[in-house]
């Protein structure tokens, strides 16, 4: 972004008093709207002191699962579980390689090394945030077993050419769509269109219960039985142990929670798309193409905006000028991983993934949660052009 042009006025060395804050999210407001079916369906678990797995889990199971349009979802206990799950499933491990993109929560790569296996880091398309899908075969060697692409906030990787490297190296597919459920790609909802899809219900998600919870998809009945297995200890009956699994299932008060969410999830993520729509609009009116690039969605993708991240010039000052005038913002993500220390022992250096590591110094999130206001948005969107005409430009 080339920021070195014009100054129009100029923005005040002092912020002005701060109005109402703007919330980033606002988990009350949805519960609001929805507080009596909450309450009902949590009364109606403890009723029946039936907390772990049981028929709650199983329904919501076979109900997300409609939605999604697979034949088998598996409830465990957390989005990154979900992604250790599907590896363990396939049996991937020590001496394994996993390609997946360092632009992502921790979670992604984290899984892989939870296992034993390498992550192995592919840079992302400048326009998507996603996995650059013409980059992957020169990553791939006789080690490599597993492709996990991530659509990140809310928008599906590109899965054809994806799935095609998969077939031609024999390669399993999971997809991370912790941030993405209810997106779709060539109108076919992302969870599909690997071999396992891997959600997360964490609060802040589109899909969101009242702590950590997660999903599994797969179309292979085989799978799913043993992410079953692999999710209670590797039991089906009590102190019975068919192969070394561990604890990682979902509670019965979560999955009653996230069937009274999901019947709603359609109209939140209508509301999304809207506010998606009303920044790009208010965007344009501004003229703020020299300092900010909008998300963008190919033709064949549908984005849910589990976050709305711009790129902007100055990323640092917009957030604390913000931040000032009682906009909060968030940075997903502020550090790429192969930069990060956990994850020094794999060898990466600064200028070797040049995609993620621009992104990380120019990604912002603005709020855009259903029940945002559109007087809100405005505020949002004049505030960021106050400080683009301010005289430091």
């Amino acid at each position: 972004m080339d920021n070195a042009n014009v100054g129009v006025s100029s923005a005040p060395d002092v912020a002005p008093p701060i109005s109402q804050p703007i919330p980033f999210l606002d988990l009350k407001a949805q519960f609001t709207s929805i507080r009596e079916e909450i309450l009902r369906a949590v009364e109606g678990v403890f009723e029946s002191q039936r907390f772990i797995l049981g028929q709650e889990v199983k329904q919501f199971e076979e109900e997300v699962a409609a939605v999604l349009d697979v034949p088998y979802a598996v409830g465990c206990a957390s989005g990154s579980d979900a992604l250790y799950l599907a590896l363990l499933a396939k049996e991937i491990g020590a001496g394994d390689e996993v390609i997946t993109t360092p632009f992502t929560f921790g979670a992604t790569a984290g899984a892989i090394a939870r296992t034993g296996a390498t992550p192995v880091f592919v840079d992302i398309r400048r326009d998507t945030f996603n996995i650059d899908t013409t980059l992957i075969e020169a990553a791939i060697t006789n080690k490599t077993k597993v492709i996990i692409p991530v659509h990140l906030f809310g928008l599906a990787a590109d899965m054809e050419p994806i799935n095609k490297l998969a077939k031609q190296h024999n390669l399993v597919v999971v997809e991370d769509a912790a941030q993405a459920i209810g997106g779709t790609y060539q109108r076919r909802p992302l969870g599909g269109w690997g071999d396992f899809g891997c959600f997360s219900f964490f609060p802040s998600k589109n899909l969101g219960c009242a702590g950590d919870g997660g999903l599994v998809t797969t179309r292979d009945g085989s799978m799913a039985d043993r992410l079953r297995l692999l999710r209670a200890h590797g039991s089906k009956h009590k102190y019975h142990y068919e192969i070394i699994g561990t604890n990682s299932r979902l509670d019965a008060l979560q999955a009653a929670i996230l069937r009274v969410k999901l019947k709603h999830l359609g109209r939140w993520q209508k509301a999304r798309v809207e506010h998606a729509a009303l920044y790009t609009r208010l965007f344009a009116a501004q003229r703020l193409d020299e300092f900010v690039v909008l998300p963008s969605t190919p033709a064949g993708f549908t984005h849910v905006f589990n976050q709305f991240s711009i790129r902007c010039a100055d990323r640092d000052s917009l957030v604390t000028y913000l931040a000032d005038r009682g906009i909060p913002t968030e940075i997903y993500y502020p550090e790429p991983l192969h930069l990060q220390p956990a994850f020094a022992y794999l060898g990466y250096r600064p200028g070797s993934m040049p995609q993620s590591e621009a992104a990380c110094e120019e990604v912002l999130a603005l709020p855009v949660y259903p029940e945002l206001r559109p007087e809100d948005q405005e505020r949002v969107v004049s505030t960021i052009a106050e400080f683009y005409r301010g005289d430091r430009y």
